[in-house]
């Protein structure tokens, strides 16, 4: 029988290794697996490649795990938002490092890997700093820069729904990032804020199938379920 739900915070950590690629799903402060980062800090892991649309605020979450020295380096689309002081602090100190990448070639690079597409060309960075070093070509008249797809060893992703099978749903805003995150992961952890009975979840609302997802943990909070 097929059962991917996993009952405490440590055996949903359980294997992370030190110098893990992370994904870390959301969009800003929605949608983000806020238990699971929590869970990562109280596994030990360093060394980290954190791979996140932002780079955290405050000092929770990823912010927190960058501030505990656990990070390497930090792989996003905008490292300087309200409240990021733990980045700026590490970065202008020099115990950081920052990969920049356009939001859409993020996403990309991510839906990428989940396709089995080592690179792609895209025109987005063409004539910037952010093209610096890349390989270009001209199709059509115009210039594309490559971009590497990115395959991680770890995704964290936050879903609204899930069942045994590791099927998923999103609510709102936490769709972004988080579908294409837990498919480019050899190992793709879910904190879900509900779990359903298989048969429950209608199909055609499925985002994520199981058969990206390895672990779910059961993380309740907020708000009742949507009708559908």
């Amino acid at each position: 029988m097929i059962n991917k739900i996993v009952q405490t915070m440590a055996e949903a950590m359980q294997g992370i290794r030190d110098g893990s690629t992370v994904l870390i799903g959301g969009f800003g402060s929605v949608g983000q697996p806020n238990e699971l980062l929590e869970g990562l800090i109280e596994q030990g892991a360093t060394d980290l490649v954190c791979v996140a649309n932002n780079a955290g605020t405050g000092h929770v979450g990823l912010a927190r795990l960058m501030e505990l020295g656990r990070v390497r380096k930090i792989i996003c689309s905008f490292p300087r938002s309200t409240g990021s002081v733990v980045f700026e602090e590490l970065y202008k100190a020099g115990k950081l490092e920052l990969e920049i990448v356009p939001q859409g070639t993020l996403a990309e690079r991510m839906h990428a890997a989940g396709a089995g597409i080592p690179a792609f060309f895209t025109a987005t960075s063409v004539g910037t700093p952010l093209a610096k070093g890349k390989e270009e070509r001209e199709f059509n008249g115009r210039r594309y820069v490559m971009e590497e797809a990115i395959f991680a060893d770890v995704a964290l992703v936050e879903a609204w729904e899930a069942d045994r099978w590791g099927n998923l749903t999103y609510r709102s805003s936490g769709r972004n990032f988080n579908p294409v995150m837990a498919m480019a992961a050899k190992l793709t952890i879910v904190q879900t804020q509900h779990v359903r009975n298989l048969g429950e979840i209608d199909p055609e609302r499925v985002v994520t199938p199981g058969i990206f997802v390895n672990r779910v943990l059961h993380v309740p909070y907020g708000d009742p379920p949507i009708n559908p």
